[in-house]
């Protein structure tokens, strides 16, 4: 989020592609391979299901990790690491039946103290997780967060080695969407204590629960292999053997890799999409991934809420997309288009919404001399860091000739770095402005508005109407779709419109090349994440 679910934060922009003219070269120079090859935009950052922040370490743990659920062919979420559920009357109390032949990749059984483990080490503070506002449904989460209780009053209980119980604080619609997500997955505890900090840092350092295991990656490289995991409870009904994955940054490279059979699969950048829409194997679609800009509030200039009023409605987001993302949609608010509808209304979020903060140059100016103002000065300069792939490089171009341009005496630098290196500088809060992107973990407002990839949210934004919108919609207006719906729309109000915590950029698509003999591939209804475990290859 950050992911996550995501993220995030993941340094592409668009996720737009293409070969044209290509006759899908690869399908014939592939015929006898039975490993799938798959380029990526950047690095593993961790294997730790606590720490994660991009949407590449997620996808490898959504393939080498099971939760209680995982998502199916359609984009379903069925049970995964559980075989049934009940629940009590008033729907705030589920158990949890879990599978007595799931072991871990070192043989251990996966046992419902794993999942209450790793649950628990996730919302301490201590942890200092990005993802930790994702147990916020769970009983006592929120004040577990904010230090108030002990992360073993978390509402997660083992009642024998494979019952598990979980307690929320109100009943949610959504449970089954946000247990497949990675923050909720089990821990091997015994693996952690022997490698302490390494744990996640390496491949070799790490034990896995899932279709797969990961190897090959030793924390810094740009290659790494899924290899089908022996000690996978259903490990029958997984084809695929092995799957490659190689880093390939260059959206050109990427393409010549696909038409000269080296790789299966690949995302390429938005600058191919009409170029090579006709080819075989191409496929595009609207997802709920947005481009946004977080802010560092403990700068001076960042940390003033006119100068970050400024920036959010400084820069034309319709030439963004139209000249140089060549895809997508100016996004206005934090929450996606076409993403989440009011199970009582039908009413999707973002046309009830509305706008929160639309590009608007003389607005813009307006809070900018209020900005200098305040600051005590007429010239100022922010830095703008960025990933280093070619499409967040050219984002955060057209963003410094957009601000530098339309709000008079600033001068904006940009510092484009590998993507596990930028996440390093957020999290260290070593950045003014950060570009990142961002896709959902589940189908609700609140998993962009809490979550959104927006950095030091929980400790940073102090907003307490925000806070206590949100504690509402989760709590109060839990079984009331139309009062909750209404919460989460002040809460994004105070979060975009009147604060500027984050500034909305726009929404994206994903537009990939496939080649014909992968079979099963799935791809996360909320983004771009690969599923792998039901894939198979024809000769």
């Amino acid at each position: 989020m950050k992911s996550k679910k995501l993220a995030m934060l993941f340094g592409v922009v668009f996720l737009s592609l293409a070969l044209v003219g290509c006759s899908n070269n690869s399908k014939s120079q592939n015929s006898t391979s039975q490993t799938f090859k798959v380029a990526t935009s950047d690095q593993i950052a961790t294997l730790n299901t606590a720490k994660y922040s991009d949407m590449i370490s997620l996808e490898a743990m959504d393939n080498a990790f099971e939760g209680l659920y995982r998502f199916d062919s359609n984009g379903k979420p069925v049970l995964a690491g559980a075989k049934s559920v009940t629940k009590n009357d008033a729907s705030d109390v589920y158990t949890f039946k879990l599978r007595t032949n799931a072991k871990w990749s070192n043989g251990d059984a996966v046992t419902a103290k794993d999942y209450v483990y790793a649950w628990q080490n996730l919302i301490d503070p201590t942890t200092a997780s990005p993802n930790s506002q994702r147990l916020d449904p769970i009983k006592n989460a929120q004040a577990i967060r904010k230090g108030e209780m002990s992360p073993d009053q978390l509402g997660v209980k083992a009642i024998d080695d494979y019952t598990l119980e979980v307690d929320l604080e109100a009943p949610i619609s959504y449970l089954d969407e946000l247990l497949t997500g990675a923050p909720f997955f089990p821990k091997n505890e015994k693996a952690v204590a022997k490698y302490g900090d390494k744990y996640g840092t390496t491949s070799a350092k790490t034990v896995y629960n899932g279709p797969y295991v990961v190897t090959g990656w030793t924390g810094t490289n740009d290659t790494w292999s899924y290899v089908k995991n022996t000690k996978y409870w259903d490990k029958a009904n997984v084809k695929l053997k092995r799957a490659d994955v190689k880093v390939v940054k260059d959206t050109s490279t990427a393409g010549k890799l696909f038409q000269t059979g080296k790789i299966d699969y690949t995302i390429l950048g938005n600058e191919f999409a009409k170029q090579y829409a006709n080819t075989t194997g191409y496929h595009s679609k609207k997802i709920p991934l947005i481009g946004y800009l977080g802010f560092n509030t403990q700068r001076s200039v960042t940390g003033n809420v006119h100068a970050r009023k400024a920036t959010a409605q400084a820069f034309d987001k319709k030439s963004l997309v139209k000249n140089v993302l060549n895809a997508g949609t100016p996004l206005n608010g934090i929450v996606p288009t076409d993403f989440a509808y009011n199970s009582e209304t039908k009413k999707e979020y973002r046309s009830q919404a509305g706008n929160m903060i639309t590009y608007n140059k003389k607005a813009a100016q307006t809070e900018w001399a209020k900005a200098k103002e305040e600051l005590g000065k007429d010239n100022l300069t922010l830095e703008l860091l960025t990933s280093d792939t070619n499409e967040a490089k050219q984002v955060g171009a057209f963003l410094q000739s957009q601000l530098e341009q339309n709000l008079p005496g600033l001068k904006v630098t940009v510092r484009s770095i590998p993507l596990k290196s930028r996440l390093a500088a957020t999290t260290a809060y070593n950045y003014d402005i950060v570009y990142g992107t961002w896709q959902a973990d589940y189908a609700d407002p609140v998993n962009f508005i809490s979550d959104g990839g927006q950095y030091h949210l929980n400790t940073d934004y102090k907003s307490e109407e925000f806070w206590n919108d949100l504690n509402k919609a989760a709590t109060e207006y839990a079984t009331d779709p139309t009062k909750r719906w209404e919460t989460l729309i002040n809460a994004e109000t105070h979060l975009i419109k009147d604060d500027a915590y984050t500034a909305p950029v726009y929404q994206g698509s994903m537009t990939y090349l496939l080649n014909t003999r992968v079979k099963g591939l799935t791809i996360s209804p909320y983004g771009t994440v690969l599923f792998y475990r039901d894939v198979e290859l024809n000769s």
